[in-house]
């Protein structure tokens, strides 16, 4: 078993090795941003200006019946932009969401793509996109790394939420309605052209939503910054100002919604978290993350708010370093950098008591653990550079340790 182990790290560290000359390649880039508050109302006259038009806007049946949607859908008709609604009511984007969309798109003659809410919406819309320009492939065949490499339709990201970062990414996770697993899209030509960072979008936000997705942009960047491997210092500067904005910014969001300056700091956070994982990548917390929301329906940030410091503790010696470099960029003190990583890795748990969240699961059978580990080490090995390489059993450990 052991040399088995030591093969399997031997072999995520060459393809990483690979993969990060590989990077320079990937033609990376950051989205166009629109930001400030009422930035939705001008959307129309942007894209008219962009000669864009015949969009199929991407969105949440929640928000087009609480009526957060007509503000840009006014400012189409005002400057004449062409315009088809697809809405969903999914918490998390399945293969008949992306295969509806299309269907949609393709029927009604669309040209281009404005998705409009949290991290789902926006992936489902990167999935119809993909399929737009593959449409004889399911959406399990371009599930996977770089299946998409060709251009996709001019497509505007627009966040209702300051966490899931998809506005700047690369990825598209998508859930599998068959066997329930969730499986990323990955390939540089999902980022969108465009976003639209507009903090009145996030005002009303729930309270816990506010947390999780908030968490789950933190995520992003430690991950991102732990990971090392494939990161510029372009990376490595975006995911430290991250962490930055979210530590100063995350209670202030979550006890006053309609403090704009803290959502707009919360949004730009959660902008750069994304662009910073886009290559640099996430690691163990999302990935068994993944299998929480596939089997249990575990909200995306709610798992990566719980997994974060347990899968950072895990990680040992490894991840003090990086850690405590975060932790001084958040005036977070400490001796040693085990100390400082320490320090940090308890800011999170206290912020987590504070906005209410639990500290592990209730609801993880004995008998799923074993395909937890199988998928979660598929999507993690050998993609992401984490600072250990897991097998099996240290997947278990970490399972077993957040069971409540």
């Amino acid at each position: 078993m052991k040399l088995l182990y030591k093969l399997d790290v031997a072999w995520c560290r060459t393809f990483q090795s690979v993969l990060k000359i590989g990077n320079y390649f990937m033609g990376y880039r950051m989205p166009v941003c629109l930001e400030g508050p009422g930035k939705i109302r001008e959307l129309g006259a942007f894209l008219r200006e962009k000669g864009i038009n015949d969009v199929l806007v991407v969105t949440g049946a929640g928000m087009v019946r609480r009526g957060q949607v007509q503000p840009m859908l006014e400012g189409f008709d005002t400057n004449g932009i062409r315009y088809t609604l697809q809405s969903y009511t999914n918490t998390d984007p399945t293969t008949d969401d992306v295969e509806r969309g299309y269907q949609t798109y393709r029927d009604k003659s669309c040209k281009a793509i404005v998705a409009m809410g949290g991290g789902s919406r926006i992936d489902c819309a990167k999935g119809i996109a993909a399929k737009a320009v593959h449409p004889k492939k399911s959406v399990s065949q371009l599930q996977g790394l770089l299946k998409v490499h060709r251009p996709i339709p001019p497509f505007v990201a627009i966040p209702t939420t300051a966490g899931a970062g998809s506005e700047t990414t690369v990825a598209a996770v998508i859930t599998d309605v068959k066997t329930h697993r969730k499986a990323a899209i990955n390939d540089p030509f999902l980022i969108p052209r465009y976003a639209v960072l507009d903090p009145e979008l996030t005002v009303d936000l729930p309270p816990l939503t506010t947390a999780t997705t908030g968490m789950d942009a933190l995520a992003h960047a430690v991950e991102a910054y732990t990971n090392r491997t494939y990161n510029t210092e372009l990376e490595n500067r975006l995911a430290r100002e991250a962490v930055r904005l979210i530590h100063d910014n995350i209670l202030a969001a979550y006890e006053k919604g309609s403090d704009l300056q803290a959502r707009q700091n919360m949004q730009r956070g959660a902008f750069y978290a994304g662009r910073a994982f886009t290559r640099g990548c996430v690691g163990y917390v999302h990935a068994i993350g993944h299998t929480l929301g596939g089997l249990y329906g575990v909200p995306h940030g709610l798992a990566m708010a719980v997994l974060l410091p347990y899968v950072m503790r895990a990680y040992g010696v490894a991840a003090h370093g990086r850690l405590a470099e975060l932790a001084e960029v958040c005036g977070i003190g400490g001796g040693s950098d085990g100390e400082k990583a320490e320090a940090f890795l308890r800011w999170i748990e206290e912020t987590n008591r504070r906005m209410g969240l639990p500290d592990g699961f209730d609801m993880i059978q004995d008998e799923d653990i074993a395909q937890m580990i199988t998928w979660a080490k598929k999507e993690a090995n050998p993609l992401y550079p984490v600072p250990v390489v897991w097998g099996r059993e240290e997947f278990r450990r970490l399972i077993e340790s957040v069971r409540k």
